[in-house]
């Protein structure tokens, strides 16, 4: 059980935004918050649950945090936050209140043997709604605060700077064995078995899970790729060299799927013209809003994918036949009410006729989004990310954004692709996605720019 400390933090950390958003400007202020919440924060089980409300944990608070803060000292105003773009707006409106027809949908009760799910009550709604906008704040303030080349630039320094930082506990862990979170916080957040991996561990530290921290790092080394090929001569040596240093924490991480990403796209980073960069980040939207029907239409190569994963390794193609099993068994279940979805209270696993044990386990976002709200629900979710991107691409025409936008892009094209295997939606997946948004609302079609080394930004205050 969480103990005290764990409490005292997520109380604190309102306060913590205020003195960032008093002392810092805006845009480094919502980042730090954010991010150093995601980072540090204790995950659930530690959550204060009010009742007909949605869960206050590592997740939510930080985001209500922030938005508090901008509009209490007046950085902000609410009639700034609704994006301009008209399908934004839509896809915004739907996202918010997609969850009133699904719970008008799933007013029965399902029972399998003695388990029994109840239906959906109408004042579960505002539970819904607000837990819905939570997950937005961090888009719609990015929007606002973070919508240039130099803000993208500070994001960028961040992340790089947060892995740096989360590199000692990391490789704590991985020498000890996890227990950061044990040590500090009073519990432990998942299964141990699973950060065991070969002869030894993979680290958690105050995240989710290990595959969580692994993408976390693997972000950080695509920014410092990404600053490392427009910085100036003398400081481009010093992040190179940070880029490869992150890269051997991440191949300490464990996790297969994070590797092969920056594999990818790490060189494309380093070498490719930044039009092209921009195309991929383009196709892994795409990608992410067509998996669905792709899957639904059998036409995803599992049996491809399946033999080379045996090639690496039995494990790990036992582990994506499990994943792809269990993707066949909810998809199908997720058809039998495809428009809003089966709702919350695990209405849309399988469990089993008799003993009523489950029989499914979910890993990807998208088919948690579409078993819980629908076709409806997932449009609105993966819409709201992808389309700053897809619109990024589209307007570019021959003179692509700065670099740091692109390398922004394409961080948020990788976490789009993640969430078909995993469920990695983090604030930091919205903050980017409105931080290119802004860009685009602000600058809709994009000036030539030379690919010499952009200035560099003023350094950071902090509290410390």
């Amino acid at each position: 059980m969480p103990n005290a400390v764990a409490s005292i933090a997520l109380l604190a950390w309102p306060l913590v935004t205020l003195v960032l958003f008093g002392r810092l400007r805006p845009g480094v202020a919502l980042v730090a918050s954010l991010l150093a919440g995601y980072l540090l924060l204790p995950p659930l089980p530690a959550e204060f649950d009010p009742p007909l409300l949605p869960s206050l944990n590592k997740d939510t608070i930080p985001s209500l945090s922030v938005l508090l803060a901008a509009l209490m000292l007046r950085r902000v105003q609410l009639r700034e936050l609704l994006p301009r773009q008209r399908l934004m707006r839509l896809a915004l409106a739907v996202f918010l209140l997609s969850p009133l027809m699904t719970v008008l949908s799933n007013g029965d009760p399902l029972v399998f043997g003695p388990l029994v799910l109840p239906g959906l009550r109408l004042a579960e709604v505002p539970g819904l709604l607000i837990q819905q906008g939570f997950l937005v704040v961090p888009l719609l303030l990015a929007r606002v605060f973070l919508r240039d080349e130099r803000e993208h630039r500070m994001m960028l320094w961040a992340l790089v700077m947060g892995g740096l930082a989360y590199t000692l506990p990391i490789l704590a862990e991985v020498r000890l064995s996890p227990q950061l979170n044990t040590w500090i916080y009073g519990y432990f957040q998942h299964s141990f078995e699973q950060m065991m991996r070969g002869e030894g561990f993979r680290p958690i530290v105050f995240l989710y899970h290990g595959l969580w921290v692994a993408f976390f790092i693997a972000m950080a080394v695509l920014a410092a790729t990404g600053l490392a090929r427009s910085a100036e001569k003398g400081r481009a040596p010093v992040l190179w060299a940070v880029a490869g240093f992150l890269g051997v924490v991440l191949v300490l991480c464990k996790s297969m799927a994070a590797l092969l990403y920056t594999m990818v796209l790490v060189p494309a980073l380093a070498f490719a013209p930044r039009r092209l960069q921009l195309f991929g980040a383009a196709a892994m939207a795409v990608l992410s809003l067509a998996y669905p029907l792709l899957k639904g239409a059998d036409l995803v190569p599992q049996e491809r994918l399946l033999e080379w994963a045996g090639s690496v390794s039995a494990d790990r193609a036992q582990s994506l036949g499990f994943r792809f099993d269990n993707e066949d068994l909810l998809l199908e279940r997720a058809m039998e009410r495809p428009v809003f979805g089966w709702g919350i209270w695990g209405r849309n696993m399988l469990y089993d006729r008799q003993s009523g044990r489950e029989i499914t386990v979910t890993d990807g976002r998208w088919l948690v989004v579409i078993g819980v709200f629908g076709w409806v629900g997932f449009l609105a979710e993966f819409g709201l990310l992808a389309f700053p991107v897809l619109r990024l691409w589209g307007g570019s025409g021959r003179s692509p954004p700065g670099p740091a936008t692109v390398t922004l892009a394409v961080i948020l094209g990788m976490n789009l692709v993640d969430l078909l295997p995993n469920a990695t939606l983090t604030p930091l997946t919205f903050l980017a996605a409105g931080a290119v948004l802004g860009l685009i609302e602000t600058a809709p079609r994009h000036r030539p720019q030379p690919e010499a080394a952009p200035r560099q930004p003023a350094p950071i205050r902090t509290v410390l």
